[in-house]
């Protein structure tokens, strides 16, 4: 993967970008196969790369977005330069190969130093390796035409492109100055208002959640039997609206009500969203470092103090949420250590969101340059906090006790960049937007001493999120 040494103006300049196009034209020729070529630019950091998804051209393309208020870190990404789609049980395996060959065939360029510069890989994998909603794939993976990122007090966008052989200079120019015109739009623009409902979407709660408190019934009976330990049940439920659901105004209401949360979305060439404000990263690598999380065992916030620290010590001290909470860091370090990975643990706290609070505890752990991270993803998924114990037997189980197919829910969301840094979430407190229609989930964990009544409140409660935000 080439990287050139020099930097260029943001400003348009037409021999440097003619001399890039050239050297990368050349080498597509010479190989016989596609180039990508990645510039990367300053960017005022006071653009809100939300911006970038009202304004974007490529509706009939995929799209991603990903922010964590509190870390300060938003990027968006519209258009699409390249992807796959991936199916069965090796869909990690292949997305791994296919993503380092876009990699071989890959030149950065521009202001390579910045947060976020450089080409970045969007990518969603399914629950399940065989079954996906319509228009995704049980792994998705995007390779965007225009990124805009802010990480603190620094801005950057950056512009891919595909150049095949025959690819002209003057198609590469005309894309770059249309991506740089939209660009410097967004300096001069503000999120539009939030369109007004005529009437909330429609929603029947009593009749919905009546195959969850079945299922429950049915999970303690085999954890009675000794044939499971513990399982996550998950439930959905859908809302129709008179008008379409607009995506930007979810994702800025979740962003700004759950701001220690993962904004996530991504988008599909039918113009779906799955979107979500995630507490529960997957991992993080940045450096040859992982960073995981062991998230399992909810309460509830309180009203006040009072209530909230009573609430709070509870979850602490709660038998039954401490086993559940973990059997999910006692499998994360196995599988890391089935991977030649020598995990730390830290001590166990509280990750105490706005409507909610978990027994949480951070793993880390450094990897070799030969380990890549959809390795680890595929070895972590699906941790017991959305699955259960043992494993396999939780799996077979939920096929039989949930009444829908999870689809994105519950997996992993995340990016790649050419480094080797990457980071995913696991897509829950989340829904899938499909123009007036929407599917909210949530999931809750049953283990030995579980009550339906209480779990069914807690599912509810994790359905608030997504239901408060739509409607």
């Amino acid at each position: 993967m080439p990287v050139l040494p020099y930097r260029f103006s943001p400003a348009y300049d037409a021999r440097e970008l003619q001399s890039l196009f050239s050297s990368v034209s050349v080498r597509a020729r010479q190989r016989g196969v596609a180039q990508l070529l990645s510039l990367s630019y300053p960017l005022d950091p006071a653009v809100d790369p939300l911006l970038l998804l009202q304004c974007n051209p490529f509706l009939n393309q995929p799209s991603a977005y990903w922010e964590h208020p509190s870390h300060q870190v938003a990027i968006a990404a519209i258009g699409q330069v390249d992807g796959a789609c991936f199916t069965g049980e090796e869909r990690f395996l292949r997305a791994r190969h296919w993503l380092t060959t876009q990699h071989h065939h890959l030149t950065q360029a521009g202001d390579r130093d910045r947060p976020f510069a450089g080409l970045h890989a969007f990518s969603a994998f399914t629950f399940t390796a065989h079954a996906a909603p319509p228009g995704y794939a049980p792994a998705m993976l995007i390779i965007p035409q225009l990124q805009v990122a802010r990480h603190g007090q620094h801005g950057t966008w950056s512009f891919n492109y595909r150049i095949e052989p025959s690819t002209t200079l003057a198609t590469f120019l005309a894309q770059w100055q249309r991506s740089e015109a939209l660009v410097q739009r967004l300096s001069t623009i503000s999120l539009g208002a939030k369109p007004a409902s005529p009437a909330p979407p429609s929603f029947d709660p009593a009749h919905q959640f009546a195959p969850f408190t079945t299922a429950v019934q049915a999970a303690l009976r085999a954890i009675e039997r000794g044939q499971l330990s513990k399982i996550v049940i998950a439930h959905a439920v859908d809302l129709l609206s008179r008008q379409r659901f607009s995506v930007v105004s979810a994702l800025d209401t979740l962003r700004r009500h759950h701001p220690d949360c993962y904004t996530f979305a991504i988008g599909n060439a039918q113009g779906h969203a799955f979107i979500g404000a995630s507490p529960e990263r997957l991992i993080r690598v940045r450096d040859r470092c992982l960073h995981t999380d062991a998230l399992a065992g909810s309460a509830p916030r309180g009203d006040d103090p009072h209530t909230d620290r009573d609430l709070a010590q509870q979850l602490l001290t709660s038998d039954k949420e401490r086993r559940e909470h973990d059997a999910v860091g006692d499998y994360i370090v196995a599988q890391l250590r089935a991977l030649g990975l020598d995990p730390v643990r830290s001590p166990r706290q509280l990750l105490q969101l706005r409507n909610i609070q978990h027994l949480w505890t951070p793993i880390t752990a450094p990897i070799p340059p030969t380990l890549h991270p959809l390795d680890i993803v595929a070895q972590l998924h699906p941790t017991p906090a959305v699955a259960g114990v043992p494993m396999a037997v939780a799996c077979d189980r939920l096929q039989e006790y949930e009444t829908f197919d999870r689809g994105l829910y519950a997996a992993p969301i995340g990016w790649l960049d050419a480094a080797g840094n990457s980071e995913f979430i696991v897509g829950i407190r989340s829904a899938l937007i499909c123009d007036r229609q929407a599917r909210l989930y949530g999931g809750a964990g049953i283990v030995a001493g579980s009550d339906p009544d209480r779990e069914l409140r807690e599912i509810q409660l994790k359905l608030q999120t997504m239901l408060k935000t739509l409607q």
